[in-house]
C-alpha cells in the first residue's frame, strides 16, 4: 500500500497478489482502477479509468465504481424526474444516482487489504435525505477479486428507506484486437424491465440467459427475478471471466437487480451493475428496503476473475 499524487489529490494504491487497486476514498469512496498483471507480464485493466486533465467533475467521470446511495439511477415523483416522495409524504429532491458519489467520506479504516469510509452528508445530502444515519462503504481486496459492503445504520427514530447499488465500469474489450461481439454475458434472470419517461417500470426485451455484449437490447435493461446470485461475462473460449455475486445467498431476493449499460458502440467500457432493486424504488416500491430505528442493514457484492 502506498500513496501517489494525482491531479492535486493523493491516491492510495494497493498491491494484492497480481492485482493493483487505486482509490480516492475521501471522494465518493471511489474505487478508480483495478488492473491485473498476467503471467506473461502484460497488464489487463479490469476496471476502466480514463485519462483526465483535471479533477473537476470527478463525481461524473465514467470510470471505476461510483457508489449509488440511497437510490439508484433516476427517481421520480408523479412523473417529475430527480424528486422522490418519502414515507412522511414530503417531496424532496434526489440527484441522479443519489448523494454519495459526489459526496465526502472520512476514512475509518485503511490497511494493506482495503479501506472503510463513512459518508459525511453535506447540505445537499441533508436536504435530499434528512435522516440520522451512518452509511459506510468497506472494500476488501484479494489477489483475484474484491468485496464491497455497504452498511446503513439507523441512528434515528423512523425507518430509513434505501435501495442502493454499484456502477462498475469494466474494461471491454480487454484483449488486443477483440471486439465487443467477442464477449458473452450470462445473466440468470427470469424478468427483464425498463424504465419509461415517467419513471414507471415497463416490460423489457426478451433475452436469453447467454447474450453477446454487442446486443443493443441489453442497454438500460434491469435483469431481475434472478435464479442465481452470479453474473459472468468474458471472451468466448478464453479464461479470465469477470464474475459478480450479488449478496451472500445462492439465490438473491426476488427484486435484486443487475443492470447492463454502456454509452456507445465504441466505448472502452461496459457496465454491469448489481443493485438492491430497480430504479425509482421509492415510488414503485420494488426493491425498496427499510432499516428500523436502532438497526443496521448491509448489502454485499463480490467481483472475481476466473
Amino acid at each position: 500500500m502506498d500513496k501517489i499524487p494525482y491531479l492535486g489529490q493523493t491516491l492510495t494504491r494497493w498491491q494484492v497478489g497480481n492485482s493493483t487497486f487505486l482509490a480516492l476514498p475521501e471522494k465518493g469512496a471511489r474505487l478508480m482502477n483495478w488492473n491485473l498483471t498476467l503471467g506473461d507480464g502484460s497488464v489487463r485493466d479490469v476496471l476502466y479509468w480514463p485519462e483526465l486533465g483535471s479533477i473537476e467533475d470527478f463525481a461524473k467521470v465514467r470510470g471505476g465504481n461510483p457508489i449509488l446511495f440511497p437510490f439508484n439511477a433516476r427517481t421520480f415523483d408523479r412523473g417529475d424526474i430527480h424528486f422522490w416522495r418519502a414515507p412522511d409524504g414530503v417531496r424532496r429532491p434526489m440527484p441522479m444516482h443519489g448523494i454519495a458519489r459526489q459526496g465526502d467520506f472520512k476514512v475509518t479504516r485503511l490497511d494493506a487489504r482495503g479501506f472503510a469510509a463513512q459518508f459525511v452528508p453535506g447540505e445537499e445530502a441533508r436536504a435530499c435525505y434528512p435522516y440520522d444515519y451512518e452509511f459506510t462503504v468497506t472494500y476488501r481486496f484479494e489477489p483475484l477479486g474484491l468485496s464491497c459492503e455497504f452498511t446503513l445504520r439507523n441512528l434515528g427514530t423512523e425507518p430509513l428507506p434505501w435501495s442502493a447499488g454499484h456502477h462498475f465500469y469494466f474494461t471491454v474489450p480487454w484483449s488486443e484486437g477483440a471486439k465487443r461481439a467477442d464477449y458473452l454475458i450470462r445473466i440468470p434472470a427470469t424478468k427483464r424491465l425498463r424504465q419509461d419517461a415517467n419513471g414507471q417500470l415497463i416490460p423489457g426485451p426478451q433475452l436469453n440467459t447467454d447474450e453477446s455484449l454487442a446486443n443493443k437490447a441489453l442497454i438500460d435493461t434491469f435483469h431481475t427475478g434472478l435464479r442465481d446470485s452470479e453474473v459472468a461475462f468474458g471472451e468466448k473460449g478464453r479464461p479470465g471471466d469477470v464474475v459478480l455475486r450479488l449478496g451472500t445467498s445462492k439465490v438473491p431476493p426476488p427484486e435484486a437487480t443487475f443492470v447492463t449499460w454502456t454509452l456507445a458502440d465504441d466505448s472502452p467500457f461496459y457496465c454491469v451493475e448489481p443493485w438492491m432493486g430497480p430504479a425509482n424504488a421509492p415510488e414503485h416500491k420494488q426493491g425498496l428496503h427499510f432499516v428500523p430505528p436502532g438497526q443496521t442493514q448491509s448489502f454485499v457484492v463480490t467481483v472475481t476473475i476466473r
